[in-house]
């Protein structure tokens, strides 16, 4: 199923941006977190893997990522640098420099997408990004946000709230930098009217891409004990699907969905099961889309390639 018929996707995006296909390199800066480092807390977030992810990647140099991770795409020309592992901003200015520089001294390498906390973003950093985007790169700021609902923030040891984000959302904006948000739908205690709040929020707080996720259970996390006590369980991919389809009929047009399902594999990954494979959700979702109606189709202002 043709998903850009439907959605305003990221893929489209860049296709139209560029001209052609841009593929996004996952690097990893050997970045920490305020949730880890004992600044705000241990172990993270309730959802997060204790385990360091990244740690391998990030013992080589970012150029030889780079490298890596293109034998990992298909074929493009192009791509963007995405900083995901931890908390990417998570440093000194200098040291952030160091490792955008060298991503960005790539010659296929077009812009930068750089996932952060709300709450670790100084000017400085917003800056320093600005710079890239002011020389003509692609950049975005990926701001995990999860849920509007400080209760829920609270719940799932998140550190910060709903106050952080409009903060930084705020600064980046007044720098012209483009700010996706991540949002996990299906977290314990919300509802499905819980979830478009938070869609709500962040459509006024301003935002440009959305990345929408179901709560996965994994392993080394806080809530994977939970889930073996029974204290939490993930949303079936019906419900997934059905939530996933109205939040993006809700959304403007204009908005770029980075991402709508997310996926893991085993032994990471512990429930729900329909998040390993790649297609389940996608195919789920793009079926009530083109049912209902695209993107937009809510505010009558339905999507349109």
């Amino acid at each position: 199923m043709d998903l850009t018929r439907h959605i305003h996707t990221f893929g489209h995006y860049l296709k139209r941006r560029f001209g052609e296909t841009v593929h996004k390199l996952s690097l990893a800066g050997d970045f920490t977190c305020p949730n880890r480092d004992g600044t705000l807390g241990r172990g993270g977030c309730t959802f997060c893997n204790v385990r360091s992810f990244g740690r391998e990647a990030a013992s080589l140099s970012i150029a030889a990522q780079i490298a890596r991770e293109k034998t990992k795409t298909g074929r493009a020309r192009r791509y963007l640098a995405y900083f995901q592992a931890y908390t990417s901003t998570y440093a000194e200015v200098e040291t952030l420099r160091a490792l955008y520089d060298e991503a960005m001294a790539a010659a296929d390498v077009a812009g930068l997408c750089v996932g952060t906390r709300p709450d670790c973003v100084p000017d400085a950093a917003l800056d320093l990004l600005a710079s890239y985007q002011d020389g003509g790169a692609e950049v975005w700021l990926e701001l995990g946000l999860q849920t509007a609902h400080d209760r829920t923030q609270t719940l799932i040891r998140r550190g910060h709230g709903l106050a952080d984000y409009r903060d930084a959302v705020a600064r980046a904006h007044a720098r012209g930098l483009k700010v996706c948000a991540h949002l996990i739908a299906g977290l314990p205690g919300e509802s499905a009217d819980d979830a478009h709040e938070t869609l709500r929020t962040v459509l006024d707080i301003g935002v440009e891409g959305v990345k929408l996720h179901p709560l996965m259970i994994v392993r080394g996390s806080r809530m994977a004990a939970q889930y073996r006590r029974g204290e939490i369980a993930p949303m079936n991919l019906d419900a997934y699907a059905e939530l996933a389809a109205d939040l993006i009929r809700h959304t403007p047009p204009e908005v770029v969905y980075h991402r709508i399902s997310a996926t893991a594999q085993a032994p990471t990954l512990i429930a729900p099961d329909w998040c390993g494979p790649r297609w389940a959700a996608l195919q789920a979702i793009g079926e009530r889309l083109a049912r209902n109606g695209g993107q937009g189709g809510a505010l009558g202002r339905e999507w349109r390639p």
